[in-house]
């Protein structure tokens, strides 16, 4: 990574530009008028990739310092497929409150925070806290990210298998940052039958000892009405979706519906093998790339915040990341198949078409500001 100036510095003149006395003249016309920030600055164009270092990849809880390569490898990603500037940071801090705090104080700098590699339950309470004091998008891409391209390859395997969204029965296995983000933007495209599991089985109302997330998920998913174990919210389902690292056994699967739909999404070993899951389900997809169906969170987050940043979005609504999955699956077209139900990250016209469905979104919302 690096810094490049946008501007010429050859000479003297070109100096007294881009430096004293002409950028006084910048921020005087800035203190006048705060808005035009956006106009003067990078602020409209930057973005701030921000973690902890407390759930990196598989990697777990490395701290801040180990944690910085990928929030690098995040900033050229943003760059390569967004056309967005981001600068990664690392916090020392693991208090939720400080790291609020902290970003809060940031915030003026950029135009929009990408939360990165934040442990669960922490995630859910940094998020809503930060989008509360700040009036820029604030988006942790471990949970919304996951679940906006999980949504889209979905609405493609649905359409394969003629399945309809309100008939269709989903299992969660991993009530995390990413099994939460998923159900909950399952249920804004209108799957009703969800249920979501964890080490203690089906999250249901009537289970004790449950944190306030999955508490607001077992009230959320209570239509299905299922309980007990993966393997009992497994028969007869449509849909499994893997988002717990854990490894689930071929007797659960062969359990599933006819046409089943797989995405076994841990990584690197996905929770049902794809040679395993083959045999039980019509569409399979992985979170490798090695295997059809990548499900890449490359293929959101760039156009997301590209679409986020040109409208000068206050934050990303629901209706946002539904319509960023639903611009994605459309990308498919005649050429869907059970080994091509969602692009890949180097179609060019994802990005593209994942910011102008964010930026009709956003406006339709009454987030924008342009």
């Amino acid at each position: 990574m690096q810094i490049a100036s946008t501007a010429p510095l050859r000479d003297a003149d070109d100096l007294s530009l881009s430096y004293t006395p002409g950028v006084a003249r910048v921020c005087e016309a800035i203190a006048d008028d705060p808005s035009v920030a956006d106009d003067y600055t990078w602020v409209s164009n930057t973005v701030a990739v921000i973690t902890d270092g407390s759930a990196v990849l598989g990697l777990g809880d490395i701290g801040p310092t180990a944690s910085l390569p990928v929030m690098e490898g995040k900033a050229i990603l943003f760059k390569q497929f967004g056309g967005v500037d981001a600068i990664p940071l690392a916090l020392d801090v693991r208090d939720p409150d400080t790291f609020v705090d902290t970003v809060v104080r940031l915030a003026p700098s950029f135009g929009g925070i990408n939360l990165e590699d934040i442990a669960a339950p922490r995630c859910f309470e940094i998020e809503r806290a930060l989008q509360a004091r700040v009036d820029i998008p604030v988006f942790h891409d471990d949970q919304h990210g996951t679940a906006i391209v999980t949504l889209a390859a979905l609405l493609n395997a649905l359409a394969l298998t003629g399945r309809a969204v309100e008939d269709t029965k989903v299992v969660i296995s991993g009530a995390g940052a990413a099994g939460v983000a998923i159900a909950r933007i399952l249920q804004a495209s209108g799957i009703r039958k969800l249920a979501v599991v964890d080490r203690g089985g089906v999250i249901h109302p009537g289970r004790a000892g449950l944190t306030p997330v999955k508490a607001e998920i077992a009230y959320e998913t209570s239509e299905w009405g299922r309980t007990g174990q993966l393997s009992d919210a497994l028969d007869g389902a449509d849909v499994f979706i893997g988002v717990s690292g854990g490894t689930v056994g071929e007797s659960a699967v062969e359990r599933m519906a006819d046409d089943a739909i797989i995405f076994a999404l841990a990584n690197p070993t996905p929770e049902v093998h794809p040679d395993i899951a083959r045999r039980h389900a019509r569409v399979v997809a992985t979170g490798r790339s090695d295997y059809p169906n990548q499900i890449n969170n490359v293929l959101a987050f760039p156009g997301l915040f590209r679409g986020a940043l040109d409208v000068r979005a206050s934050r990303v609504t629901e209706g946002m990341k539904v319509a960023a999955a639903r611009a994605l699956s459309e990308l498919v077209g005649d050429a869907l198949s059970e080994s091509y139900v969602i692009p890949s990250p180097f179609d060019e016209r994802v990005a593209p078409a994942v910011a102008g469905a964010v930026r009709a979104a956003a406006r339709r919302d009454g987030v924008a500001r342009r």
